[in-house]
């Protein structure tokens, strides 16, 4: 079996058990070793290897040296194409045919599972708790051991028998004198016949309306007698009469099935029925079953939302952007058009006719001055009828484009966002709904479980389900995610949060003699969890699975059973093995990971530490720092699990946002600090996180949000083009003497262009073939051979290279080349500044990674040359992800030429090299999720690590620099 971004399910109790009782190392398969001949794929120039079966084997080396290619496009890539050819010739023909990798030879492969740090769930159903199967155990729960509850709140409700229902009417549950009532369904045909009938059977007397009628023989049914309560009889709380009052029971029952109506003297009403039926309202509800649990069943999911716990609404904010405006000055943004200028005139009429001043801002306007213009009232039609009018026009094209520019997504007014119908919700476990199980966070949820000392009577009725939700609970706490809430939508991890949960469904799994490659699964981790994760990837192992692992973090390196390094370079210079063996024979080897692992934790470190004092006058540049009012203050910052913090940053620094995962890092600058920017600077934006006030974004010429987001799809777009030197290069190409002698311009060696591009594949490269039924499938072209200009142009050399090739170069090999030429070199420079020297020139930027875009952004910020005066702030989102040691050295240099330049870099980060360069450190925490949110330090980062406080980010610091 092979699997990518996908685990096997955990829910076989069968798997689970042989999970737990699983003792010590698993027998490991009978082949010592899974060995690897000659791989040549993408970069790898014939490496040859051999991974231990059994162990956790690190492959490592600098960005760009081949780690990748050797672990998932050639080692789980074969896996993954000899799965497919184990498959009948008819599941074949339904299923993608992949290529063999280019590699000698790939003994002892075992079956494969690759999780990678990539987030690949688009649907807006799924979520923490789906994802991770943990919702699924809480619905088996719910429907096994929850209570029951009436949907209109009137309590809990049980099963009876009909014994304790006579024996609750002979104790007086309903007065001491009631009538007995069975309400009879009026049928659609021959009802006044039924009715005779019941008359003849001695039934002559009913309740209508409140009181007791006597019907006489020939009476019409009428149709608003429906249901008709034919009366039973009168009865006394009287143990004597329990035979006679069981009896009518027993009558009742016969007329209507299962519900007969108690009424007392007092007026008072009671249901009696052995279903599950509210004795106070009558309402009955479902003997729960699971799916009435799933929001994505129709059984359980809210009708309103769906499913969805939102609604689509119109947005006030977007409506009026600028609540500052008066009615005079024209605030609602859709009438201010020419064909819409009649509104604000009959808005103006009816103001005045009302009293409702026009020259006073919207935002102090009356609250119901408000509400009346937006709901409209007599003689006037406000905001909210002018879009319901445009709702029954969405036929038209621009009618829907003009809705979509005020559209918002609200909490479900029906189920407040709990995503399941009323009768879902009232079922309780121990006092809790299901969605306020899931709003826990998996810290919460593991302590809620352990604390509610379940009685044997309900471990047997739950079975299993208990044991498997404390042991998932248990393992995403290792994993590191336990900050996360169950009810967290999937799709808004990052991807090394979905990975790490993928890896706890793995060990959940059970699965034995399989191969699992993971891409830096301590991604987001801060270094305390790490070593936790270790621990992880070290069970597989010893439960007789293969682990290899794509890791730059040193404390991974370091408990690894077997190291495979990559190098010695990127690019061009790497794919060559330049170490295979333990950890300490990896430390005396003198490799370049060795070199940089060796200056960490030991006398080395302080050494380094010292040296960066030295060279960045740490310890004065921070006094001064603290001595200066500070540049930006967050004040009151509240969102999510921030604690009403206020947060400085000084200027012209470079300062480091810190804590564990889930202390609250992304949510003070992102969601409140950038968004909050984006609503001062006017942006159509998502509303803020919650704070009291931003102080001095007017002293920045621009705020940048650098995240790990993907710079596009186009594979027109690459990085000669994105930091703007593909017109440097194309300049060159024209002043050549063969393209001045054909009369070509710089527009002809455009692929965007058609006087350059190929025509057949219009500059792409590729072209895609239509195979009717089996889809369509990209090849290259026939024409160009995927050279993407026109033969013509590619006759024109610069020093020996046409444009394709040009294009094709390395950073690095461009910069040999064409470095004499000063505004091709600048662009070159700050590739390779960033530590993307071995990326290609014209690579489309849709296939870089995370980090690889992230960097190329920060190239692009670096070529531009600031003609203010003031300076511009960046905002990073864990900048070193996907990078070796020595590329965040390459990094540290691109962030003090940006502070050399006068602007303030701000990074959200958890590798600890960077870390102790920092200039001024924001400490929050001291846990994640609800355990977090506190500021617990802001000053220079030699105060910082003199502190006193309970901070494990000052810890591992710390014991990084050997202090």
């Amino acid at each position: 079996m092979v699997c990518r971004d996908r685990t096997p399910s955990i829910m076989s109790e069968s798997s689970a058990e042989a999970v737990l009782d699983r003792p010590g190392r698993a027998e490991l398969p009978d082949t010592a070793a899974l060995e690897v001949v000659d791989a040549r794929t993408h970069n790898l120039k014939g490496v040859s290897c051999s991974i231990p079966h059994g162990k956790v084997t690190v492959v490592t080396g600098p960005s760009g040296a081949g780690k990748s290619s050797l672990v998932f496009d050639t080692l789980f890539a074969e896996g993954q194409r000899r799965f497919v050819e184990s498959m009948s010739t008819y599941a074949q023909q339904f299923i993608q045919q992949l290529e063999r990798p280019p590699v000698g030879e790939i003994r002892n492969l075992l079956p494969a599972v690759a999780l990678e740090a990539r987030n690949s769930v688009k649907n807006a159903r799924s979520t923490v708790g789906t994802l991770t199967e943990i919702h699924d155990l809480l619905r088996l729960l719910f429907s096994h051991l929850g209570t029951v509850g009436c949907p209109e709140g009137h309590g809990a409700i049980r099963e009876r028998s009909r014994e304790e229902l006579v024996d609750d009417l002979v104790e007086g549950e309903a007065g001491e004198r009631f009538t007995l009532t069975a309400p009879v369904v009026r049928p659609e045909t021959g009802a006044d016949d039924a009715l005779e009938e019941l008359i003849r059977q001695g039934f002559f007397r009913v309740w209508i309306d409140g009181e007791l009628v006597r019907l006489e023989p020939g009476a019409a049914w009428k149709k608003s007698w429906d249901p008709l309560e034919i009366v039973l009889g009168r009865y006394r709380a009287d143990p004597e009469k329990r035979t006679r009052i069981r009896d009518a029971l027993e009558e009742g029952f016969h007329l209507r099935e299962d519900l007969v109506i108690a009424r007392s003297e007092g007026g008072e009403t009671r249901f009696l029925s052995t279903d599950l039926r509210c004795p106070l309202c009558g309402e009955g509800v479902r003997r729960p079953v699971p799916p009435l649990f799933s929001f994505n069943s129709p059984l359980g999911a809210c009708p309103t939302c769906s499913g969805f716990g939102r609604v689509m609404g119109i947005d006030g904010r977007l409506v009026i952007p600028d609540p500052g405006l008066s009615l005079e000055e024209k605030p609602i943004a859709p009438w201010n058009s020419k064909s819409r200028r009649r509104y604000y005139t009959r808005l103006r009429k009816a103001c005045r006719e009302r009293g409702v001043p026009l020259d006073v801002p919207w935002e102090e306007l009356p609250e119901e001055d408000r509400e009346w213009i937006w709901e409209g009232g007599r003689g006037f039609k406000g905001i909210q009828p002018f879009f319901d009018r445009l709702e029954r026009k969405k036929y038209k094209m621009h009618v829907r484009v003009l809705l979509s520019r005020y559209r918002s997504y609200d909490r479900c007014p029906d189920c407040g966002g709990a995503r399941l119908q009323p009768e879902a919700l009232a079922v309780t476990l121990r006092g809790e709904t299901l969605p306020e199980l899931t709003a826990r966070s998996v810290e919460a949820l593991r302590e809620w479980v352990g604390e509610r000392g379940w009685t044997g009577e309900e471990r047997a009725r739950a079975g299993d389900v208990l044991d498997l939700l404390e042991e998932r609970l248990e393992t995403l706490h290792r994993v590191g995610v336990d900050y996360l809430t169950l009810d967290r939508t999937a799709r808004t991890l990052s991807g090394g949060e979905t990975q790490r949960i993928h890896l706890a469904t793995a060990l959940g799994s059970g699965l034995t003699g399989t191969l699992y490659a993971l891409d830096e699964p301590t991604i987001g981790l801060h270094p305390r969890d790490a070593k936790k994760l270790l621990g992880l990837l070290r069970e597989l192992g010893d439960r007789g699975n293969t682990v290899v692992v794509v890791e730059h973090e040193p404390v991974v390196i370091e408990g690894a059973e077997h190291v495979i390094e990559l190098g010695p370079g990127a690019g061009e210079q790497g794919g060559e093995r330049v170490f295979e063996g333990s950890v300490a024979e990896m430390l005396d080897s003198g490799t370049l990971t060795a070199r940089f692992m060796n200056g960490s934790g030991s006398e080395l470190a302080r050494r380094h530490a010292a040296r960066y004092r030295r060279e960045s006058g740490a310890s004065s540049a921070g006094e001064e720092l603290a001595r200066k009012p500070p540049v930006l203050e967050v004040l009151g910052a509240s969102e999510h699990n921030l604690r009403e913090i206020d947060v400085a940053i000084p200027g012209e620094a470079l300062v480091a946002v810190t804590g564990v995962s889930g202390s609250g890092k992304s949510t003070l600058i992102e969601d409140v600090l950038f968004e909050g920017y984006r609503e001062w600077a006017g942006e159509v934006a998502p509303a803020p996180g919650r704070f009291r006030e931003i102080r001095g974004l007017e002293g920045f010429d621009e705020v940048e949000m650098v995240d790990q987001s993907p710079l596009g799809r186009s594979s027109r777009s690459n990085p000669i083009t994105y930091v703007k030197g593909y017109g440097a290069l194309r300049k060159l190409f024209a002043r050549t003497p063969v393209a001045e002698e054909l009369g070509f311009t710089p527009g002809h060696f455009s692929f965007n262009v058609d006087k350059g591009r190929c025509p057949a594949c219009k500059g792409t490269g590729e072209e895609e073939v239509d195979l009717q039924f089996l889809g369509e499938i990209t090849v290259i072209c026939d024409r160009c051979q995927g050279r993407r200009f026109r033969p013509e142009i590619l006759q024109v050399r610069l020093k020996g290279k046409t444009i394709a090739e040009a294009l094709d170069l390395t950073v690095t090999e461009a910069l040999e080349l064409y470095g004499d030429y000063r505004p091709l070199e600048r662009r070159l420079e700050d590739l390779d500044r960033v530590g993307l020297g071995y990326i290609r020139l014209g690579q489309p930027t849709s296939t870089l990674s995370a980090g690889e875009a992230q960097r190329l952004k920060l190239a692009g910020f670096l070529k531009k040359r600031r003609k203010k005066s003031a300076g511009r702030l960046f905002l990073f989102d864990e900048p070193t992800t996907g990078l070796h040691l020595s590329d965040i050295a390459l990094l540290y240099k691109a962030f003090r030429e940006l502070i050399r330049r006068g602007d303030t870099v701000v990074v959200v980060e958890h590798q600890l090299d960077l870390i102790s360069r920092c200039d001024w450190i924001v400490d929050l925490g001291p846990g994640g999720g609800h355990r977090g949110g506190d500021l617990l330090f802001s000053g220079p980062r030699e105060q910082f690590l003199a502190a006193e406080i309970e901070s494990p980010t000052r810890e591992e610091l710390r014991a990084h620099l050997g202090m």
